[in-house]
């Protein structure tokens, strides 16, 4: 579990691409601080685990279904990644729930400088947009951002100067693709509404949230 709050920048070492596997090295200081051999890693918003390290580096195995699903199979040695290490009970909560598993990749269709901020609008697929509502979380490359406006084909969402400096997002340009994950509070609404009965979401609305102290 993470929160979405990018710790550091590393740098892509190496990568021993297999048939449908790899193997990623990269170089990292502040998360190395205290890593353990199956430690969990976020790389550009994918959850990886430790299987070797050193003072300077580590190396995750990725495998088949994560090279198909994310940008990692995009890196080149030289690239910088985020990265964050796994949640600690009891430390602040600065972003929001951010599991590592990436749900859809998006294209920067749009990057646009309004005094400080930068604003980006990212296209992606509908299974993803129906989970992302405005001034909601999606986390993209694994940074934990706040939606400004969601459309028919894409969302936008604005970044603060420590934002752009301290993570990739603020390098990147229209055409660059990225790792999405939609909040798992609205996957998890959605799934349980799928579970109910007909007769339970009929009962379901304005009124009855009201009556119940939700509104």
């Amino acid at each position: 579990m993470f929160t979405g709050i990018i710790e550091e920048i590393g740098h892509v070492q190496r990568i021993n691409q297999q048939s449908h596997s790899a193997q990623i090295q990269i170089k990292a200081s502040k998360v190395l601080s205290d890593v353990a051999v199956g430690d969990s890693i976020a790389v550009n918003g994918v959850c990886l685990t430790v299987v070797s390290f050193d003072n300077q580096h580590f190396i995750a195995d990725v495998m088949p279904e994560t090279i198909n699903k994310t940008t990692l199979h995009e890196l080149k040695p030289g690239s910088p990644v985020n990265l964050e290490r796994a949640l600690q009970v009891g430390a602040r909560l600065g972003g929001h729930i951010v599991q590592g598993h990436v749900d859809a990749i998006g294209t920067i269709v749009q990057k646009q400088v309004l005094e400080i901020a930068i604003i980006y609008r990212i296209k992606t697929t509908p299974e993803l947009l129906q989970f992302v509502v405005p001034k909601g979380s999606v986390a993209i490359d694994g940074i934990s951002l706040t939606v400004v406006d969601v459309f028919q084909d894409s969302f936008t969402v604005s970044l603060i100067p420590h934002t752009a400096h301290e993570t990739t997002l603020g390098g990147k340009d229209p055409g660059d693709r990225v790792n999405l994950e939609s909040d798992i509070i609205g996957r998890y609404v959605q799934h349980l509404m799928g579970r109910t009965s007909p007769d339970m979401r009929q009962d379901l609305d304005v009124s009855f949230l009201a009556e119940n102290g939700f509104l």
